[in-house]
């Protein structure tokens, strides 16, 4: 057993490098808690960027796949409030790159 290993009662627990969360591989530098949903985000964009779709329709991978993400991801270290902030940000751009901006003056 090595300094780095972890052992409870008679149970040991090997450190390692990096381990598969998920479907994701995690490792100790992983502490941006967008990552994971960005990626996600990217592989449905043209999704999002088609016309014919409908905004009700876009938003129900945002809440479904994505959202699902974004949380999964941030459990797996601990929140500041830098994450917070920043996973709230990223809500608030994926809002508008679905609903597209919205201009008071349009008639």
């Amino acid at each position: 057993m090595t300094q780095r290993d972890l052992k409870i009662k008679n149970c040991k627990f090997e450190r390692v490098e990096d381990f598969k969360y998920l479907g994701v591989i995690l490792n100790e530098d992983n502490n941006n808690h967008t990552d994971f949903a960005n990626k996600t985000y990217f592989m449905l964009r043209n999704f999002f960027k088609n016309k014919n779709t409908s905004k009700k329709l876009k938003l129900r991978p945002k809440n479904t796949t994505i959202n699902k993400t974004l949380t999964y991801a941030s459990e797996t270290g601990t929140l500041t409030e830098t994450d917070r902030k920043q996973m709230n940000i990223f809500e608030r751009k994926m809002y508008r790159r679905i609903l597209a901006p919205v201009y008071d003056n349009e008639k």
